[in-house]
């Protein structure tokens, strides 16, 4: 069964959970659109979370989902918005969140983790988790080591859930491919940041048109929390210190703030361009309802 016969939803979509980029209003927007609308936590606080999501529901009658670090300092708050504000679907990433599971199951919430390997996979599927999202390191923001190829076959077979794959998919013929490796959907984060309902800055936008097949980078490999972002002065400054054996808290305080350099300010060159290898066929700015209609299309023309 596609996810999105089992959530009633009109295409097997989810969008990414990116932080400080995924608001109340763009979630509904996506939701709208026919995917499953994702609001990000990451960078929110528990009273934050809440009001985005009453912003959501202001803007949408569909299903909508949240995504939630597990090591915000505030992730147990948000646990519990979850069930109060009787989401449809949550995601998590940053740890296991095996503690919630049963108190969102029972509350109607349906739990899909991101995983990165397959014993993650295995153990929350094993915890009550109702699917995964498996996703390979060609994604922008935060990943692992496996590629998605590699990674979602693997945890297909290992675990009797559905696997949303993830990680370098941005039209319909990688959506094909999840499918016949076994996945029940797909989630997308790249392609849908050169949307025009997208709320990152313009700037950013037009880097991510303008990038290359080459042009992303995995910073903070040294420091345990490899990210890929579009090459630019800041990650070749940071590669430079990772180089000559800088301490993770030096290279914290580098990057800190990057990101809302990007999203909110447009500094393409010292701002944290988050994004996948996906970047180099994202060649325009369209409308979410026709992201997701050309991808569906594609799909359908090639399966």
């Amino acid at each position: 069964m596609k996810i999105n016969e089992l959530l009633g939803i009109e295409y097997p979509v989810f969008q990414g959970g990116m932080a400080n980029i995924a608001t109340g209003s763009f979630a509904a927007a996506v939701s709208n659109a026919g995917a499953l609308g994702i609001i990000g936590a990451g960078g929110m606080n528990a009273q934050t979370l809440r009001e985005e999501i009453r912003v959501c529901k202001e803007l949408t009658e569909k299903p909508f989902g949240v995504n939630i670090m597990l090591m915000n300092p505030e992730a147990e708050k948000m646990a519990k918005i979850v069930t109060e504000e009787q989401i449809c679907v949550v995601t998590t990433g940053a740890g296991n969140p095996g503690k919630y599971v049963e108190t969102w199951k029972k509350a109607g919430v349906k739990v899909f983790p991101v995983v990165s390997t397959v014993s993650l996979a295995r153990r929350l599927a094993a915890s009550g988790a109702d699917g995964v999202i498996a996703e390979g390191c060609e994604s922008g923001g935060h990943i692992g080591e496996l590629t998605t190829m590699a990674l979602v076959p693997q945890v297909c077979d290992a675990v009797d859930v559905p696997v949303i794959a993830a990680g370098g998919i941005a039209g319909g013929r990688q959506m094909a491919a999840a499918f016949i490796l076994g996945a029940s959907g797909v989630q997308v984060g790249t392609c849908l940041l050169a949307s025009v309902e997208c709320p990152i800055h313009q700037n950013y936008k037009e880097a991510i048109i303008k990038a290359g097949d080459n042009a992303t980078i995995v910073t903070g490999r040294s420091a345990g929390a490899p990210v890929r972002c579009l090459k630019n002065p800041m990650t070749r400054e940071y590669l430079r210190m990772e180089q000559r054996g800088a301490e993770k808290m030096e290279l914290e305080k580098f990057t800190l703030g990057s990101l809302r350099k990007a999203v909110v300010d447009g500094d393409v060159k010292y701002g944290s361009l988050m994004a996948g290898q996906v970047s180099g066929m994202v060649k325009e700015i369209r409308p979410l309802r026709q992201i997701f209609e050309e991808m569906v299309k594609e799909y359908e023309n090639v399966r």
